[in-house]
């Protein structure tokens, strides 16, 4: 059976128009390393929306970035220090792109101010490569053929003790 090794990505960056389209490079190529590439399009379209709208509404453009990966479901979280600066609009703007992108989404304040938005996607089975089961080496009994059995003639008489003989060869 194929074991999934649990995978975690951190990022702090100061957001700027040419950040957000190196961050973006940066997620996909972590993901394409852990194997998700079907993701890379819908998790890097929510973090680019998260960072655009942090970069257009916020004062301090401090971010923090993480990816967790657990064989499943990847979780991607974004955190920024100044969250109650930005509007309403731009907010659920947002927030309804990343709703429509994703699996699962959240957000919660931290005791500084700022906000964390995080969502979810999954791998679902019919995106996964199967596992294809190994063909196992024959084993010495499948390898060699059973001898054939020599006919044995309809005896009248009692059987006969010790090997058989093939008498039709002459």
């Amino acid at each position: 059976m194929k074991t999934v090794v649990p995978c975690y990505y951190h990022l702090d960056v100061e957001v700027s128009p040419e950040r957000v389209d190196q961050v973006r490079r940066i997620l996909a190529a972590h993901l394409r390393y852990w194997n998700l590439e079907n993701l890379v399009e819908p998790v890097c379209r929510c973090a680019e929306r998260l960072l655009r709208t942090i970069e257009a509404h916020a004062a301090d453009k401090n971010t923090t970035l993480e990816m967790w990966w657990n064989g499943q479901h990847l979780i991607t979280a974004v955190a920024d220090i100044d969250g109650e600066s930005h509007p309403e609009s731009a907010t659920w703007d947002c927030l309804s792109h990343i709703a429509a992108l994703s699996d699962g989404w959240g957000y919660c304040t931290t005791g500084s101010g700022g906000r964390i938005v995080w969502f979810s996607r999954r791998v679902r089975a019919m995106e996964r490569a199967p596992l294809v089961p190994a063909v196992p080496a024959p084993s010495l009994r499948e390898a060699r053929g059973m001898p054939r059995e020599l006919p044995v003639p309809a005896l009248a008489g009692p059987v006969p003790e010790g090997p058989l003989v093939n008498t039709a060869a002459g």
